[in-house]
């Protein structure tokens, strides 16, 4: 029977160590290790009750006690010096371990203060999305965050955010962002406002051009900007690089003011001569002639093309201004005809005044050059006062010093005088009406062909005013005769410098040009 209880105790003290080594899953640590003490202390009890008289048996059991207690010591000493850290990948490889994770982002904000204040004109991104850190647990983990961190600053690299400018494909160069090449944009067509224009453009960007609003001027109505446009196609694509490869406002400013030859297929309109031509592309005859080697003048044609190799800017800005041009109109003169004076002589009666028109147009440049120029009209300002004068009749020939339209129904297709790009000694005339007639009484004193003006016709009015009249196709009077205001003096052509059926008239004062607008009505 006492064999049966010992068997028993044993079992009894088995099942306790089982229970301590494995414990309930919901006990926790420091359940276990207060359990451990406890249940030591309840073993030694049981070997000291059970075990009274018996020496071996004590002696045995002490043992067993000593080793379990040596087991739970050592496991508390295990517990006790776990330490948790983290494992830094740069991929996947390790590069060292740190305490926490806000140490790395810490160092990310450090770094990246430091990429933004060397490069402080350009948005900086530092590149770590292959980064990462892992949760570790291990008995007397040595962890050296500061080598750790070392190791990942010098690691570390940044890029820098910007917009690849394209201009018809091209690439351009990399900015800053859609702001800067909004700047960018603003800055070229400032360049062709006209004096006066507020520095108020605001740049969009389309999908096939860039167009500015309407620009207001401080001066209206006599230039306005009515709309300023980029033919190019301009267009932007996000992308990273390097921080140096960013270029300034200036940069891409000045590239895209750099021009370079180029070929161009120009063709023939109405009102063109190859003066006009080499003058508005900043290119000489001989350059035409040697692109152009079947080139005649003179049977150039509306629609014609000629090929140029002209210098041509990356940006092509197109302007298009209405321009009101004051003009001094000088005072209507009525001839009173009176055989007591002798021919030649004149006496004026009643003085006259000068008045004031203003003259529109319609102006198109490209880059500052004139493209097209259309007359809207004219506004009289100030009537001007008609001069009244005796004029003696003894000789004939001598005219009154006022014109009359040389064609009717005129329509000017060119201007006078040195604007925008050009320069003009008289004005082109077009009308249904082919027929020339003399502008004012005089005697002709040429007739023939002159260089640039073909067939042309020389008046002289005998007051000190002669007119002339180019690119005729024929002519109806005579060298020395005398003709009378309103006679016809030929037909219209498209002699000479011409690429259309035109009248080329000329006033002049002793010898001077005049513009003749001052003396038409």
């Amino acid at each position: 029977m006492k064999g049966s209880n010992d068997v028993s105790w044993i079992k009894n003290i088995q099942k306790s160590i089982t229970r301590f080594i494995h414990p309930n899953e919901h006990e926790d640590e420091d359940d276990n290790n207060s359990k451990g003490s406890r249940f030591i202390r309840s073993i030694w009890s049981q070997v000291q009750t059970k075990n009274k008289g018996k020496k071996w048996w004590l002696v045995t059991t002490t043992g067993i006690v000593i080793t379990i207690g040596l087991v739970f010591a050592g496991n508390e000493y295990v517990n006790a010096n776990k330490i948790a850290y983290y494992n830094v990948y740069v991929g996947d490889e390790v590069i060292g371990s740190i305490d926490n994770p806000n140490q790395i982002e810490q160092l990310y904000s450090r770094k990246r203060q430091e990429y933004q204040n060397k490069y402080p004109n350009v948005e900086m991104t530092l590149y770590t999305e292959n980064i990462t850190t892992e949760a570790e647990v291990a008995f007397k983990a040595e962890v050296n965050s500061e080598a750790t961190l070392k190791r990942l600053d010098g690691m570390l690299s940044a890029e820098a955010e910007g917009v690849e400018l394209k201009v018809d494909g091209k690439v351009i160069g990399i900015v800053k962002d859609q702001e800067t090449v909004d700047d960018i944009l603003e800055q070229l067509a400032q360049q062709y406002l006209p004096e006066g224009a507020k520095q108020q453009l605001q740049v969009k960007q389309m999908s096939s051009s860039v167009t500015a609003s309407t620009v207001s001027t401080a001066q209206a109505p006599e230039s306005s900007v009515k709309s300023v446009k980029i033919v190019e196609e301009v267009a932007v694509t996000p992308t990273t690089v390097d921080p140096e490869q960013v270029l300034s406002v200036e940069d891409v400013t000045a590239l895209l003011s750099k021009s370079n030859e180029a070929p161009i297929v120009y063709t023939i309109k109405e009102g063109d001569t190859l003066g006009s031509i080499v003058q508005k592309y900043g290119i000489t005859e001989k350059q035409v002639y040697l692109n152009n080697p079947d080139i005649k003048e003179k049977y150039l044609q509306i629609g014609d093309t000629l090929t140029l190799t002209v210098p041509k800017l990356p940006i092509t800005v197109t302007t298009v201004e209405q321009v009101a041009e004051e003009i001094v109109t000088a005072p209507q003169i009525e001839i009173r005809k009176t055989e007591e004076l002798e021919a030649g002589k004149s006496k004026v009666v009643r003085p006259g005044q000068e008045g004031l028109k203003v003259m529109e147009y319609i102006v198109t440049k490209e880059n500052g050059q004139v493209i097209d120029e259309q007359w809207l009209g004219q506004e009289v300002i100030k009537e001007s006062v008609t001069e009244v004068v005796l004029q003696g009749t003894k000789i004939a020939g001598q005219g009154s010093g006022q014109f009359a339209w040389p064609v009717s129904g005129a329509t000017i297709s060119s201007t006078y005088g040195s604007r925008w790009g050009r320069s003009h000694k008289g004005i082109d005339i077009v009308s249904g009406n082919r027929t020339i007639m003399a502008s004012d009484e005089g005697v002709v004193t040429f007739t023939g062909n002159i260089s640039g003006y073909g067939k042309a016709v020389v008046i002289d009015h005998s007051n000190g005013y002669t007119t002339l009249y180019g690119h005729l196709s024929s002519i109806s009077v005579n060298q020395g005769q005398t003709i009378e205001k309103g006679s016809s003096i030929g037909v219209m052509g498209n002699t000479g410098r011409s690429t259309g059926t035109h009248l080329h008239f000329e006033i002049k004062k002793n010898d001077v040009a005049q513009n003749p607008m001052k003396y038409l009505n």
